[in-house]
């Protein structure tokens, strides 16, 4: 059984749906590597108090949200509220205050591979059967 994700939107409610921003450094790293990932689509994500300022790339399974990095590197990841706290747990971040379930943790603080790992956990529980790369990944970060 899948988790469900809670208190996500999806793309056009966050404003029109345009192609991410450019990326640069460890963001960009982290950002590639999960757009490469099958069925993932990556999307401006727009601030909510200025609509046309760019705040980060959102990055989407088909309808359901993956989660997002902010321009200032920090990573809202959309989890279950069972996959947050086994992350949290595990020291991949920390919950985040607004939305249960999500997590927040920063590319700065994870590096590349674990900031990939922890997209990649979120993903596979999305796509169930993706869940054994995803053990994986993390045992080797």
């Amino acid at each position: 059984m899948i988790d469900q994700t809670l208190s996500t939107l999806p793309r056009a409610a966050k404003g029109r749906v345009c192609p991410p921003p450019k990326l640069t450094g460890t963001l960009k790293a982290v950002a590639d590597a999960v757009t490469m990932w099958p069925d993932v689509q990556a999307t401006t994500h727009w601030r909510f108090d200025a609509p046309d300022q760019v705040d980060d790339v959102d990055f989407y399974v088909g309808p359901d949200e993956l989660g997002h990095i902010h321009l200032d590197g920090s990573i809202h990841l959309a989890t279950s509220p069972r996959l947050g706290a086994e992350l949290v747990a595990e020291g991949f971040g920390q919950p985040f205050a607004w939305a249960q379930g999500w997590i927040l943790a920063s590319v700065d603080g994870l590096g590349v591979e674990k900031g990939v790992a922890l997209f990649r956990r979120n993903y596979d529980r999305l796509r169930p059967s993706n869940r054994q790369a995803a053990a994986e990944d993390v045992r080797q970060s």
